[in-house]
């Protein structure tokens, strides 16, 4: 069973729809039993990153994200998903995230269209499970906002916008993808499929 987490900030449907059709079970929950007992946990988000913090810690979902996280089973942030994993970000502000991962998040500065809306190239940068048997391709993106991580080692691939920017993150069992994985085509479905495999859940 796969969880995908109800904290009131996501595009809960197409995530689901998009597990459901790589063949596995889900629940849309924001019940922490459900969640805890989960073979994997996805965690999506839209918006600000202080209000979806805002809502994780007023329903309580903070800590079972942290415990779900240290229960060693796969968790996956998608879009604001992955940069509530961080430190921090200094959007509308300064906000403490989830602090699984270091690292911060912040807005794009420089002369060009923000925000950043469309396809881009992954580019690898190091070996993953997520990778195996993948061509690099395009996916697809919308976000104001990018992760600066603190390690080298927890960035598994790039996109480049005026600038190296995060797409996806990795370190033990924890996942994040800035894009939408559930958007962009057949990479993105195979993406997210490696990480599925990775909670060995059984398919339904």
């Amino acid at each position: 069973m796969i969880a995908i987490i109800d904290y009131g900030m996501g595009n809960l449907h197409s995530v689901n729809k998009a597990v459901e059709r790589l063949g596995y079970e889900t629940v849309v929950t924001a019940d922490p039993a459900a969640i805890l007992a989960a073979d994997g946990a996805i965690l999506p988000g839209v918006g600000a990153f202080g209000d979806a913090m805002d809502n994780l810690r007023e329903t309580g979902l903070e800590s079972v994200v942290k415990q779900y996280a240290a229960s060693g089973k796969p968790l996956l942030g998608i879009c604001l998903g992955m940069q509530l994993l961080f430190d921090e970000s200094a959007e509308y502000g300064q906000h403490e995230g989830l602090g699984l991962l270091p690292g911060r998040v912040v807005r794009f500065q420089g002369d060009y269209k923000v925000p950043h809306m469309g396809w881009n190239k992954l580019e690898v940068q190091q070996s993953s499970p997520l990778f195996v048997g993948l061509e690099e391709g395009h996916v697809y993106f919308v976000h104001s906002y990018h992760v600066q991580p603190a390690l080298a080692s927890d960035l598994l691939a790039t996109v480049d916008y005026h600038q190296q920017v995060t797409a996806i993150v990795g370190r033990g069992n924890l996942f994040g993808m800035q894009f939408h994985p559930e958007k962009s085509g057949d990479l993105g479905m195979q993406l997210l499929a490696g990480f599925l495999k990775l909670a060995g859940s059984a398919h339904s």
